[in-house]
């Protein structure tokens, strides 16, 4: 699909033009099947620990939007997969080098060209985000979303490093719990469910 007719689409909200961009979701679960998983949060807490080695130690490396990584040491080094709902500048995505791309957000307008052409680009579908959004009573976090994948996917163990659900905010931005439109009290409350549901998932604090 040429730069025009993306943007045509985009506009439009085509939402079918825009998913023939897409691997099929089978293509994701098909490379999460088996392997330990590192899903990598925002949390300030993160770096003030020493989990890098565990982190890259991981089958696959999962990191979301900007992913500040402050320090090797606290964060790791590797990016397999990355998640955006925004755009992010081409010298953050040379330093991360992941070699698939999601596009996570409901808003579609804001998906970028260059990302939607990448090889192993994935669009999930919008049931996803609107199931969670009826769940949760509020949007859901990429992070979130993240982790709903994942549950549906046939990893074989998921760490959660970096989330702290706004306890200690986020280092890709300075804005409070208070001014975005995530409840994080559900989505603590989610994941605390899952994982007592589901044993592959585990939170791994800071420290």
């Amino acid at each position: 699909m040429n730069r025009l007719r993306f943007l045509l689409a985009r506009t439009l909200r085509d939402e079918g033009t825009l998913q023939r961009l897409s691997v099929p979701e089978s293509e994701v679960m098909a490379q999460l099947a088996g392997k330990s998983v590192a899903l990598i949060g925002n949390a300030r807490s993160l770096a003030e620990g020493q989990r890098g080695a565990e982190i890259d130690a991981a089958d696959l490396v999962i990191r979301i939007n900007r992913a500040p990584m402050p320090s090797a040491v606290s964060h790791g080094t590797r990016t397999d997969i990355l998640a955006l709902a925004t755009s992010i500048p081409q010298a953050d995505l040379d330093r991360l080098g992941p070699a698939r791309v999601l596009w996570m957000s409901h808003k579609r307008k804001r998906l970028p060209f260059a990302i939607a052409a990448s090889p192993g680009f994935h669009l999930p579908e919008l049931s996803h985000f609107n199931r969670l959004k009826a769940e949760l009573g509020a949007p859901p976090t990429t992070g979130l979303m993240l982790i709903d994948l994942l549950s549906r996917s046939h990893a074989r163990e998921i760490r959660l490093y970096g989330f702290d659900f706004f306890t200690t905010l986020s280092l890709s931005g300075r804005r409070t719990a208070e001014q975005v439109p995530h409840d994080f009290a559900a989505e603590r409350a989610f994941v605390q469910a899952l994982m007592a549901r589901d044993h592959r998932f585990a939170q791994i604090a800071a420290t």
